[in-house]
């Protein structure tokens, strides 16, 4: 792997993760010697996490952008256009086996959402498959390309709001009527399951918001 690859990497998960917090300076230096790469490639790694938004120029170099309620908002309105979209591609063009069997193991979900952060990311990972089977059911490479994209920063703002396990047990069973929608091939359905769990979600973010 290259090593503007690796800088890439190491800073767009640290940021993701919020161990780099919103308004922090990532100073050249600074960053090259904790990565252990010269200044080129995270000069080059700092131009991609800005091109994806997830850092911006500042009046001391290049700084970790915020997530405002405002920009919560936006991103859920592009979130909607988007996977609402998606889903219902997905249902007319997707294997319906495939998203049957994500359907069953959604709906044994709430069993993997304890307090117990590893079986919480069992539950993460289960999301994960269905949003790549959704990306390759739609057979729409800029469509799925976009919704990678946004992801990125839809996971900063899962860190923002309170992560019970009442919410999630709640996401698992709209994650599971999408997929029952989808694998019944039935486009209407699977929009509203999807406009209902970003609803849901949207409400709960905002009313959990707390200030980066």
């Amino acid at each position: 792997m290259r090593a503007s690859d690796r800088a890439y990497n190491a800073l767009r998960e640290d940021i993701i993760e919020w161990r780099l917090r919103p308004g922090t300076v990532l100073a050249e230096v600074e960053q090259s010697e904790r990565l252990g790469v010269s200044r080129t490639p995270v000069r080059e790694a700092l131009a991609r996490l800005t091109a994806e938004g997830l850092t911006a120029p500042g009046g001391r170099g290049v700084v970790v952008t915020d997530i405002s309620l405002d920009s919560i908002d936006e991103l859920f309105e592009l979130r909607e256009t988007l996977e609402v979209r998606a889903a219902a591609l997905a249902a007319q063009r997707g294997e319906p086996g495939v998203f049957a069997e994500l359907h069953a193991q959604l709906l044994r979900a709430p069993a993997l959402l304890s307090d117990d952060d590893p079986a919480r990311h069992e539950y993460y990972a289960l999301v994960s498959r269905l949003d790549d089977a959704i990306d390759t059911a739609i057979s729409n490479s800029y469509l799925a390309n976009a919704m990678r994209s946004l992801r990125v920063h839809l996971v900063r703002v899962r860190r923002l709001a309170a992560d019970d396990s009442t919410r999630l047990q709640a996401a698992a069973a709209e994650h599971a009527a999408i997929a029952e929608a989808i694998a019944a091939g039935n486009p209407r359905l699977a929009e509203a399951a999807t406009t209902v769990h970003l609803h849901r979600s949207l409400t709960h973010v905002k009313d959990n918001h707390t200030p980066a």
